[in-house]
């Protein structure tokens, strides 16, 4: 008789609290820098030209945020220019090392513009915003897609849900920010309407996906559905998590097909933009820190502590102090150096 003993390594987790921080703002700012390739095209009064300035907000916020995120997130932070160093084209972290700053660098371009009123010529950079916003897109699925070794990242409908979610929270995020623009760019009632109008299509669509993910599964041709339900049946935290996070979404949408009847009530956007946010934050959350609690081999569950230092908890409340200065700064600066929109109303009629 022969006996082999496997023993488990101690090792870091992949991921830490700074990546859950990263994903979810740089969500944000690419369904931000969509709303606001939108928004540019609007005639001069129109619903979605009173979107523009709090989308170019949110969009300015979350772009800033993001990059500091993730480079928190590398453990070294220093090393960050081994990326360019030592370039790995197979690499989808290497190619974001390429692609996040040029979107960062397009998407501020495109703030600066909508503040010396040059629509002209944010009309012609919102294509590229566009198709760099996407890449975006592909890079932050793709490097969580690529991992065999785990059936609920290898999956296509990662990057679809981690797409529809960024966007559905950067609704939420310009609801929320919207209240501390100035009184002359803050976005009226029927641009909330607006607003609450594209939040309610990417919820449908989420639900939409869903739908198909979970058919696929019960098909046979979606691995990452049989785990989830195996982790479901197994572990009641998993149970717990994933009943409220379905009874967390569907408050949540219908906040969203309440509200329009409720968005001129006093602290309801607050609310509701604050609920988009958390439910996608939510998300990530159980991505990326309760699946790497599940062993690759083996059985039973990896318990993540989470520390309370600058890995942790103060970590996170670090970058959430981080937006709320970069929205005091920016809603400051506007007060005191207003955007030239008599610039902007000019070029929207050239």
């Amino acid at each position: 008789m022969q006996i082999i003993e496997l023993l488990t390594p101690h090792y870091e987790v992949a991921w830490l609290p700074w990546a859950v921080q990263y994903f979810f703002l740089v969500g944000v700012a690419t369904g931000a820098a969509l709303l606001v390739s939108l928004c540019v095209y609007g005639q001069v009064g129109s619903t979605l030209q009173r979107l523009l300035p709090v989308a170019v907000l949110t969009l300015a916020v979350s772009a800033m945020a993001a990059p500091v995120s993730l480079l928190a997130d590398l453990h070294q932070p220093a090393r960050f220019w081994h990326f360019y160093a030592h370039f790995t084209p197979w690499s989808w972290m290497s190619r974001g090392a390429l692609l996040l700053p040029l979107f960062v660098g397009l998407s501020l371009g495109m703030c600066l513009l909508w503040w010396l009123g040059q629509q002209r010529w944010m009309r012609w950079l919102a294509p590229v915003l566009v198709l760099s916003a996407l890449s975006i897109v592909v890079y932050t699925g793709a490097e969580m897609m690529v991992v065999r070794s785990r059936p609920l990242w290898n999956t296509l409908w990662v990057p679809v849900n981690l797409a529809l979610t960024g966007w559905l929270a950067a609704v939420g995020m310009a609801m929320v920010i919207g209240r501390f623009l100035p009184s002359s760019l803050r976005p009226d009632t029927p641009a909330l309407h607006a607003l609450r109008s594209i939040g309610l299509g990417v919820a449908a669509l989420l639900v939409l996906v869903a739908m198909a993910w979970a058919a696929s599964g019960l098909l046979g041709m979606s691995p990452s559905f049989n785990e989830a339900m195996r982790l479901m049946r197994e572990f009641p935290v998993w149970r717990i998590t994933m009943i409220g996070s379905a009874i967390f979404g569907a408050i949540v949408v219908g906040a969203l097909l309440r509200g329009k009847h409720r968005l001129e009530a006093k602290g309801f956007t607050l609310i509701l933009g604050l609920g988009l946010a958390a439910a996608a934050w939510a998300f990530r959350w159980a991505l990326f820190m309760g699946v790497q609690g599940v062993p690759k081999f083996g059985a039973g569950l990896y318990l993540y502590h989470m520390p309370l230092g600058g890995d942790g908890l103060m970590g996170m409340v670090g970058v959430a102090g981080l937006c709320v200065a970069l929205v005091a700064m920016v809603t400051w600066a506007l007060e005191v150096f207003p955007a030239r929109s008599t610039g902007t109303r000019a070029a929207a009629h050239a």
